[in-house]
Order: structure tokens, then C-alpha cells, then sequence
């Protein structure tokens, strides 16, 4: 007996479960979001979130709260760099400032959030664009057939059972999800590689900083090796540990085998530099560092989505990120399939997109892991470093709903010189719109968008045209000879961008009303 229909059930409530729930909201898909946990994040667990996925949150009017509660809790744009210990010698600096370098890519900026701030926000928004969030509840696929999955949903607190019929089903259930388990999903990559702590605590370390404004700090010293984040007031963080050194010189990736208040001040003492300080152990979480990715991320049904479908350690802060993107992805996809807009093959697209961008950002936090580290892990079939702007916003999908990607087999490029091809993100441009200042990534976010070039308004009846014929809104926006040049169209060319934000067309040559009803067609799947 079924108790319960749903377009779209989500299995895991935290950051990328809830996110997906408001992306999907976004769309007008309503969804049912099953948690195991009693309540949102209890652990500040605290989060960079890239300028993509702050873009993401922007696409639904997010930004500015994220914002608010970002500044409430760390100083924002600060340093990422590597001590002996706080009060110790400087080694390395990764980012001077993290949004250095990035500030004209981009309308967002690159934060630091704890998922305590971040995740009650997320579930009210979800919740009020027509999300159920439901606490204290674990999820069973039973079985699957082409018009959806039964799942069981039972309640942790008294162990009763009912079963919900779903079209689809995202699965954001962590990096060790029985989902993924059960479809028998294989992963690929480097396996789990230290066994590592997170320490809560509480010191004053106002004197230790001094008047530096550090987001992350390394610690790599001759007794353990892990990192810092510390609290707007400097009364409070987290260090992470991933290895130590005993007296004998000998490296114990076996953190987690001692958790005892009395090792783990030591380790904070140590990293700070001061073995007098007063410190106070409010919780302790044991954590494997691994860098792993499924091999497919659809069975069926059900879609992979954050740790379920790509698990990393936090060198570069990639991996919550790269899952609430998933979720941005599938979002639009089930929407449209959902409604009758596109085919049901535009699903395959998710796998074919999201796959090779968390293996490749996966790669790269591992490989950030042994060379900032440990690097006695070996470097054999290391994937050499990529900067980190082109793996939060340069990826490339190369998949059936992009359209004449040409023969460049390159998996990514520098966004700092974008190009406006197809299968990437389409460029940020400031523009005039009615008088107000608005990036062109604002065109974006729910409908395919038409950018045509100065002498390109003949693409609107055109445009109009192809949309009413394939039952779809066409939104057409002329840009100056500056942004059309960024997006590669030329004077009477266009630019046709997907709801992601990613261009799925373009062209140079003037208006043809069956070229954008074919690649448009294309891009909704239903061109197979």
C-alpha cells in the first residue's frame, strides 16, 4: 500500500539535500525531504562556498541572506595559509585574500558559512516554495519500474513504516549512502587515506591572530599536520586533524583511534603555539579523508547527488560545493521533464555533465591534499594542479543537450578569458537593464534565454516562434557589441543559455528560425 505521492523525493536533509529541494522549489517541482538526523546541522562544519555556487543561490533570490549570515559569523575575504603553528612561523600563502584575483569574473563573491547558519535558511526557503522537510526519518528504495520508485520510510524515533511512491528520486544521502550502496554503484578514485578528528573548542586566540584576517590556516608542523577556523570573535573554531608525528619521527594517519579530552587539547595547544593556553573540548567528530567518485550518478529513477555521488577531502574547500551544483543541475532538468517541457532523455544529460565534474574535482582536492598535506602519500598518477577558478566556474559539460561543442577536448578553461562556447558557463557582464545595474548572469535561472548580438533583434520573432512551437518560453535579450563579442555571437549572432546558466548554442550568423528551433529542440532532449 502506498501512503504517499511525490514528483520528487530527497533522500538527505542537510546542505545538498536541502539546497536541491530549493532549486526544485525554484522551479515550481514540489518535493519531500527525508533527514536521518533530528534537526538541521548541530556542528558548525564551516563551508567556502564559491563564487558558482553563491550564483546558484543568487538564481533564487538567496544571495543577499547567505550574505547576512555569512558576516555574522566569520570576517569574510580573508587569507588561506600554512603555519607551524598560529603564534609560529609563516610558510605558505594559497590566498592573500580569497576573492583576490576573482572580483570581476563574477557578481558573487566567494563566503565563509557554517552550515548551522546556512542549513535552517535553506529548509524555510525550501519549505515555503512547497518542500515537506521531515527529521528523524531513514529511506529504503523497494522497488523501481518506468513510472517511479517505492521507497520506505521509516521513523527513527518509533520504528514505523509507510511507503511513498516518487517519479524520481535524488539521492543526497552522504558519502557513505545506502541508496548508492543498494543500486550497487561502483567508485572510483583513491579510496579512504587517514582516519582524521575535528575538534570543537573553545580559547581566546585574539593575541595569537593578531591583526590578521585568516579564513583557513594550514598547520603543518613536525606533530601533526590539519587546519583552522575560528569564529568571528576569536573565542572559539575547529581544528581538523588529519595526521600526526610521534617522538620517533613516525606519521599516524590513525587520528581517530585517540579522541580523549586530554590528546585532543594537546593538539590544539600544538597548533596554536601556545602549551599554556586555556583550552575547553566541546565535541569531537571522527571523519575518514577520502577522495572517491561513483562511476554513473543515475540508476533508473534515482540521481546521485553531493556525497553520495563524489566524496573529498576539504583541500579547496570543493566539495560541499560541487554538490549543491549537482542539485542546481538536476533541478531544471526534472523540472522540465516533469512538465512535459522536455524528454525524459534529457535525464541522461545529469550523468553525462555532472559525472566528469566530480571526478575531476575530486581529483584536484586530493591532489591539493598530498602536495599541501602529505605528500609521503605519492605523487604516482597525480592529477597536476588546475587553478581553482576554472574548477568552480570554468567546467565544461559536453553531453546531448549542448549543442556543437567543437573538436577541443579540453575538460575545462580559465573563466579570467572566457569564451562563450558552447558546453560552458555563460559569461558575467555588467549590463543596463530598465535603468538598474544587473549582471547578464540574472537573465538566467528559470527559462532558455536567447542573447542576440546589436544587430540581432530579428531573432525575437524567430525566437518567439520556436518557443511556441516547442511549448517553451524564449526570453530574447539584446546585448552592446562588448558583451557580444564576450559571448562570441558577433553583431547579429545569438547565444542560446539554458536555464543553468550553461550556453547549450550560439551562432555567428544571422537570424534562422530553424537553427534555434533545432538546437533549442536539442537541448530539451527531444531531438533523439
Amino acid at each position: 500500500m502506498v501512503n504517499e505521492e511525490v514528483p520528487v523525493l530527497i533522500v538527505g536533509g542537510s546542505l545538498v539535500g536541502l539546497s536541491t529541494a530549493v532549486f526544485l522549489g525554484h522551479h515550481g517541482v514540489p518535493s519531500l525531504v527525508l533527514e536521518r538526523h533530528a534537526g538541521t546541522a548541530i556542528h558548525p562544519r564551516a563551508a567556502a562556498v564559491t563564487q558558482r555556487t553563491m550564483e546558484n543561490y543568487r538564481a533564487v533570490g538567496m544571495e543577499p541572506e547567505i550574505e547576512q549570515i555569512a558576516e555574522t559569523e566569520f570576517v569574510q575575504n580573508g587569507a588561506i595559509m600554512a603555519v607551524e603553528s598560529l603564534g609560529g612561523k609563516e610558510l605558505d600563502w594559497y590566498f592573500r585574500f580569497v576573492n583576490e584575483g576573482v572580483e570581476e569574473i563574477s557578481p558573487s563573491k566567494r563566503i565563509f558559512v557554517t552550515q548551522i547558519g546556512l542549513e535552517p535558511a535553506l529548509a524555510r526557503v525550501a519549505t515555503g516554495l512547497g518542500a515537506e522537510v521531515h527529521h528523524g526519518t531513514e529511506a529504503r528504495i523497494e522497488a523501481q519500474d518506468d513510472e517511479g520508485a517505492t521507497v520506505v520510510v521509516r521513523s527513527r524515533e518509533n520504528g514505523s513504516e509507510r511507503r511513498v511512491r516518487a517519479r524520481y528520486v535524488v539521492a543526497a544521502d552522504g558519502a557513505h549512502s545506502p541508496i548508492r550502496e543498494r543500486l550497487g554503484l561502483r567508485q572510483l578514485g583513491h579510496g579512504s587515506f587517514s582516519d582524521c578528528i575535528t575538534i570543537y573548542f573553545r580559547a581566546d586566540v585574539r593575541a595569537l591572530m593578531g591583526d590578521r584576517n585568516l579564513s583557513v590556516v594550514y598547520v603543518l608542523n613536525r606533530r601533526l599536520q590539519g587546519f583552522f577556523r575560528f569564529s568571528i570573535d576569536l573565542h572559539s573554531g575547529f581544528l581538523a586533524v588529519f595526521s600526526t608525528v610521534d617522538d620517533r619521527g613516525e606519521r599516524s594517519r590513525r587520528v581517530g583511534e585517540d579522541m580523549s579530552p586530554e590528546t585532543c587539547v594537546a593538539y590544539v595547544r600544538d597548533a596554536l603555539g601556545d602549551p599554556d593556553i586555556d583550552v575547553e573540548i566541546e565535541s569531537v567528530q571522527r571523519w575518514a579523508a577520502t577522495a572517491d567518485y561513483a562511476e554513473r550518478l543515475r540508476e533508473g529513477n534515482v540521481f546521485l547527488a553531493g556525497d553520495s555521488a563524489h566524496v573529498m577531502p576539504p583541500t579547496g574547500g570543493f566539495g560541499g560545493n560541487c554538490g549543491v551544483q549537482d542539485g542546481y543541475d538536476v533541478a531544471w532538468k526534472l523540472a522540465y521533464v516533469l512538465d512535459g517541457r522536455a524528454d525524459e532523455t534529457l535525464l541522461d544529460t545529469y550523468d553525462a555533465e555532472r559525472q566528469p565534474v566530480g571526478a575531476l574535482t575530486t581529483e584536484q582536492a586530493y591532489t591539493r591534499y598530498v602536495l599541501r598535506v602529505d605528500q609521503s602519500l605519492g605523487q604516482e598518477n597525480l592529477m597536476p594542479v588546475v587553478h581553482e577558478v576554472p574548477i568552480e566556474l570554468g567546467y565544461r559539460y559536453r553531453s546531448a543537450a549542448v549543442v556543437g561543442t567543437d573538436d577541443d577536448e579540453a575538460m575545462w578553461e580559465d573563466t579570467r578569458e572566457p569564451s562563450g562556447r558552447p558546453g560552458f558557463r555563460a559569461p558575467h557582464a555588467w549590463i543596463d537593464a530598465g535603468g538598474e545595474k544587473r549582471s547578464t548572469l540574472d537573465l538566467f535561472g528559470r527559462d532558455f534565454v536567447v542573447v542576440v548580438g546589436p544587430q540581432g533583434e530579428p531573432w525575437r520573432n524567430a525566437a518567439e516562434r520556436a518557443g511556441r512551437s516547442l511549448r517553451v518560453t524564449l526570453d530574447v535579450h539584446p546585448v552592446g557589441p562588448e558583451i557580444a563579442a564576450l559571448y562570441g555571437i558577433g553583431d547579429e549572432g545569438a547565444s542560446l543559455v539554458r536555464p543553468d546558466g550553461f550556453v547549450a548554442w550560439r551562432t555567428t550568423a544571422g537570424d534562422s528560425e530553424a537553427a534555434l528551433a533545432g538546437a533549442l529542440e536539442t537541448a530539451l532532449g527531444r531531438a533523439v
